[in-house]
């Protein structure tokens, strides 16, 4: 595999000319570059940003999250935010005017042409995280009734107005999508086809639906582009493949951030304050201290089981230990399997039925190894114990991590929320009660 080639941009502001950075600059393409530009304090960012060409410039911003775009306008000159602003497609813009003060965005937008100000207007017009809120409005479309040879002419002369022309629409009366026409069967086709023998079955998207749902639509039908529609199924837009892939990769950092009981900063993470970092932490950690005080409960109800048989304590660790990583491990499959659509709330008695016999199986698998040890450690009574509520307790935690998540999207709550530490903590306060009930049937206390 080829290195990318890259500089030490902190480095190269020390020691070098501006006229030398600029030049190593133009080593890098756009991706190196945003990814420099992440490791940089918003002055130093703001320095090498008026150092890059135009085009260059342009592809860096279009693709930097909306707070750090924000941060680098601040320390630009009124003139140049004005001509990135004007250069971005409808969707970027509107994606980098949610973030900017309303004062600015009134003065951007009014600097704008009335078709582009009429085109992002529309965009910012629908909710966020929908379909419509990340398509463009730029679209090249042709009629139902052309020919090959007339679709290829209508595209040369509109083909400069537009952001993408890789799949192109076709619509019958009133704009209305009646299939989707990749490029490259137009181009190879006999100019005198008709464009209905060569168009593929309308696939697209609702305007108010799902921006992740719509994402994974034109990822699962192999697409570049997917059409984006209100609902009398007219045409409005396109959801490009490059916004559908960030959309794909912003939504998994969320469920990743989430899943493991933070708050969402989506930004790179040298370019986070402090208090940014503890603000996304800390308040799940409140909440699970909150929730931990269950496992200190019951703790304090078995006192007295644990004074009468000490050795149970040792083995308090490895249990709740034993069903938090049980929990948690079916937490991350069951959110990432609702999140790429395997399965759907109406699949909870399944995925439940599934997750009990494999949590069974994995205690019965864990008991077999440890009940030698443990009996030869402190005897066959606690050792049988420890095996039954080994068993019961990565059922429960297995049964729980499937069900929760599935009831939480069943009532419209994000899965991710219901983080792995979140159920963990959960299976640590319902396992110790297992596995004192447990001792003190076996054992006669």
């Amino acid at each position: 595999m080829t290195d990318v080639p890259t500089i030490d941009v902190s480095r190269a502001l020390a020691g070098g000319t501006p006229s030398e950075v600029a030049e190593a600059l133009r080593t890098l393409d756009a991706p190196v570059i945003r990814r420099e530009l992440g490791r940089l304090s918003p002055q130093r960012r703001a320095v090498v940003f008026r150092l890059l060409d135009k085009d260059t410039a342009l592809d860096v911003f279009e693709d930097l999250d909306a707070e750090t775009a924000r941060e680098l306008l601040d320390g630009l000159r009124e003139e140049r935010v004005r001509q990135l602003v004007d250069d971005l497609d409808p969707d970027d813009r509107a994606r980098l005017l949610d973030e900017l003060p309303a004062a600015m965005v009134v003065r951007l937008l009014s600097g704008l042409t009335p078709d582009e100000r009429t085109m992002t207007e529309t965009v910012l017009g629908y909710p966020r995280e929908s379909a419509g809120r990340r398509m463009t409005p730029e679209v090249a479309t042709v009629p139902v009734g052309a020919t090959a040879g007339d679709a290829l002419g209508r595209l040369r002369r509109v083909g400069s107005r537009v952001e993408s022309m890789h799949a192109v629409p076709v619509l019958a009366a009133g704009r209305r999508l009646v299939g989707l026409l990749p490029l490259w069967d137009l181009v190879t086709a006999d100019p005198e086809t008709p464009v209905a023998d060569l168009a593929d079955g309308p696939v697209s998207a609702n305007v108010h639906e799902d921006q992740e749902v719509a994402a994974r639509r034109l990822r699962d039908h192999g697409l570049v582009g997917l059409p984006v529609v209100d609902d009398e199924d007219r045409l409005v837009g396109v959801l490009d493949v490059d916004d559908a892939m960030r959309i794909l990769h912003e939504e998994n950092v969320e469920d990743v951030h989430r899943s493991s009981g933070l708050q969402v900063v989506p930004r790179p993470y040298l370019t986070r304050s402090i208090q940014q970092v503890v603000r996304s932490r800390v308040v799940w950690l409140l909440v699970l201290i909150a929730a931990a005080t269950l496992t200190v409960n019951v703790l304090d109800h078995f006192e007295e089981t644990l004074s009468q048989v000490v050795a149970l304590a040792l083995f308090v660790p490895l249990l709740i230990g034993t069903g938090g990583n049980a929990g948690a491990q079916t937490v991350t499959t069951v959110v990432r399997a609702l999140s790429d659509g395997e399965i759907t709330a109406r699949d909870a008695p399944r995925v439940a039925g599934r997750e009990l016999l494999t949590g069974l199986s994995l205690g019965l698998v864990l008991a077999a190894v440890g009940f030698g040890p443990a009996w030869l450690l402190v005897g066959r009574e606690i050792a049988f114990v420890l095996v039954v509520s080994l068993v019961a307790v990565c059922s429960l935690a297995t049964t729980v991590g499937a069900v929760i998540p599935l009831l939480a999207s069943k009532v419209g709550v994000d899965p991710a929320v219901v983080s792995a530490p979140f159920i963990t903590t959960i299976v640590d306060a319902t396992g110790l009660v297992i596995y004192f009930l447990v001792a003190q049937a076996v054992l006669g206390l």
